[in-house]
């Protein structure tokens, strides 16, 4: 449904409805501020005239029948002295009424003069921050399992610091030269003595023996094992790892790298040795093709969960090859 808009003549029109109508609403507002300023005033001097209505009201009462005019006068004078006198006097209560009273102590006891001191300490302190104090402490309650922060920051710096300590001696330990004593093994023992810093690994190792013996020159360390106490040991262990966590292989020690002949065993083969045994470097094609015959059918691959409690030099041949 459309809108019906009207002509030109009816647009003005209503324009002009519009003003008249604004005009009127601003006449009516103009009359009603100017009776609320009328009334505003009037009330004023109400307040004013009230008092003199009331000296004309005794004025009257006061000169009933012929009075001179001298009479008239000073009673009308009287009459204005006295309500002024009573307007003064209104004023006078009204104001004092307005005045705070001021507090009265009450009266105390004579036992009651230490709680007084107190109570005005307490005021004083209520003037400013007031301390919060806290509760005292049992010294003898073991209070240990109870969260401090304070006291785990400090475990912390400290358990920081001894590790830092720790790491700094281990690298210390690392950098200590042994000697370590192997023999090329082909079949044949070609024995030899090289320094190294305990923190070198096996495949670093590895390229130092690469470079004594010119049949090895040719082979990667990758391919070469290095044999310890008739276990192979892996490329990626150091000898520092062997030695701080006292390794044990199949028929000696991996923590000692010196060679100490056993005099024992020349007198009875069956004895167990508990001096290390030199190492030994081989090619990996010569393992696999001679891992059936003694002795590489004792060797294995280390393995540090396995415990030993005790060190064989013959028989726990690895058959599952």
């Amino acid at each position: 449904m459309t809108e019906y808009k009207g002509t030109g003549t009816d647009s003005s029109r209503i324009a002009r409805l519009a003003k008249a109508r604004e005009d009127q609403q601003k006449r009516f507002e103009e009359s009603k501020k100017a009776i609320e300023e009328k009334h505003k005033i009037e009330s004023i001097r109400s307040k004013f005239a009230s008092n003199r209505d009331d000296v004309e009201d005794q004025l009257k009462q006061a000169t009933v029948g012929l009075v001179s005019y001298e009479d008239f006068k000073r009673k009308r004078q009287d009459l204005e002295q006295a309500a002024a006198a009573l307007l003064e006097e209104k004023k006078d209560k009204s104001s004092v009424r307005t005045i705070k009273k001021p507090r009265v102590a009450k009266a105390k006891l004579s036992f009651a003069l230490d709680e007084e001191d107190e109570d005005g300490g307490e005021e004083s302190a209520e003037n400013g921050q007031k301390d919060k104090k806290k509760p005292g402490k049992n010294p003898f309650v073991d209070t240990t399992f109870l969260p401090d922060r304070e006291r785990e920051e400090e475990e912390r710096k400290i358990r920081e610091q001894l590790s830092v300590e720790w790491e700094k001696e281990q690298e210390k330990v690392k950098n200590q030269m042994i000697s370590v004593t192997y023999s090329y093994y082909d079949g044949t023992g070609h024995r030899r003595t090289v320094a190294v810093r305990k923190g070198t690994k096996i495949d670093q190792f590895l390229e130092l023996v690469r470079q004594e013996f010119h049949e090895l020159r040719g082979i990667s360390s990758e391919n070469m094992l290095f044999i310890k106490e008739d276990v192979i040991i892996p490329h990626d262990y150091t000898f520092y790892d062997l030695i701080v966590t006292k390794a044990k292989g199949k028929s000696g020690p991996l923590w000692n790298w010196d060679v100490h002949d056993d005099i024992r065993m020349l007198a009875d083969a069956t004895k167990e040795k508990d001096e290390s045994h030199a190492a030994k470097v081989v090619e990996r094609r010569w393992y696999e093709r001679n891992k059936h015959i003694f002795p590489a059918s004792r060797w294995e691959v280390y393995d540090p969960n396995v415990k030993r409690d005790r060190y064989t030099i013959h028989g726990d041949e690895v058959t599952n090859k």
